[in-house]
């Protein structure tokens, strides 16, 4: 083969320089190989196989420093640089092995049976990298986001900034940083988490979510004129958005089955430990709660602010007194030795 490669140069005599050359190579080869065979006792067939199986290894091995070369320059990220060289070498590893067996074993010889062990090979040693290709695919097929999208994944949130084959790139959200503002950091998850956690999308087909505020008054307040101020607020700073939603629902519904029967802004009552507590739910635009929040309280605290009879409530300690504090007919009685003794009027309390 090697003398078919080289350009022939007849000489004079008959015999090329290139020939000349291909047979004394050749005769030292058959020279070392019978002297190998008889020092070790190895036959020329397993001599061959033995070059060959070192050749097989030599290459894999190369072609593996080449491709983590490629990789080192186009991957930053720590992570999947790991995942790629330790896939890599365990793709290495079986695919040797393979070549290596074929060359020694004639049972395996059929292409189609090297192919399906090749394939089982790299799917177990990249099971990471074949579940993150799954999950690009899964993205393509079913869209459960899309970029600019907010979405949650375990516990991590953010706004989707990249998807790659592997990995979507998220703009974090939340964390140390209340009221889903964003942390400036850049989050990369593998695409294989789409297939073992629940995502939830904030603005996919829908873009409002429910928002509560509790606000909290003492059980001494008039309660009653705290929430009518409460709807009033609600009304007027966050009434627009429910045309909205109602408009963003009939857009949804043809896909989901999203139904609320009222969008409406509401203040419900219930009473807490320290006070009565007033909860103001709405709805408003995923990106903006915190803006409405802030644009509530701000009209809360001013209105509140002009009532005498309306106070907020905090933790406190307090002591009651039932004789001088309770009503006339609820009140505890008197102990045995003050049997006689009328508890004090409303006019005696301080």
């Amino acid at each position: 083969m090697l003398a078919s490669l080289l350009p022939v140069q007849v000489d004079p005599g008959g015999v090329s320089p290139q020939d000349a050359v291909v047979d004394s190579v050749r005769w030292s080869l058959t020279a070392l190989m019978e002297w190998i065979q008889g020092f070790t006792g190895l036959t020329l067939e397993s001599q061959g196989k033995i070059f060959t199986s070192v050749v097989a290894v030599i290459s894999v091995y190369l072609l593996r420093r080449i491709l983590m070369r490629v990789v080192d320059r186009r991957v930053e990220d720590p992570k999947l640089l790991y995942q790629w060289s330790k896939g890599s070498s365990q793709v290495s590893f079986i695919v040797a092995f393979l070549l290596v067996a074929m060359i020694w074993l004639e049972a395996i010889q059929s292409l189609g049976t090297f192919l399906g062990l090749l394939s089982a090979g790299i799917a177990i040693a990249l099971k990471d990298l074949v579940a993150s290709l799954a999950g690009w695919v899964f993205i393509l097929w079913r869209r459960p986001f899309q970029l600019g999208d907010r979405v949650q994944i375990g516990d991590r949130a953010g706004d989707v900034v990249d998807i790659r084959i592997f990995q979507f790139t998220l703009l974090e959200i939340g964390n140390w940083v209340a009221a889903d503002q964003s942390t400036g950091r850049i989050i990369h998850i593998p695409n294989a988490r789409l297939l073992t956690e629940t995502l939830a999308n904030y603005t996919a087909q829908f873009q409002f979510i429910w928002n509560e505020m509790p606000v909290l008054v003492t059980f001494e307040s008039n309660w009653q004129k705290a929430k009518e101020i409460l709807q009033r607020v609600l009304e007027e700073k966050v009434g627009g958005a429910v045309v909205d939603a109602e408009k963003a629902i009939k857009t949804a519904s043809r896909k989901f089955m999203i139904h609320f029967q009222k969008l409406t802004p509401k203040v419900y009552t219930s009473v807490e430990d320290s006070g009565v507590l007033l909860t103001l739910r709405f709805i408003c635009h995923a990106r903006e709660r915190r803006g409405r929040s802030e644009e509530i309280w701000e009209a809360v605290l001013d209105a509140f602010a002009l009532e005498e009879d309306i106070d907020f409530a905090y933790p406190t300690t307090r002591i009651y007194h039932n004789l001088l504090e309770g009503k006339g007919g609820a009140r505890a009685p008197l102990p045995p030795g003050l049997a006689g003794v009328e508890p004090p009027g409303e006019g005696d309390r301080a």
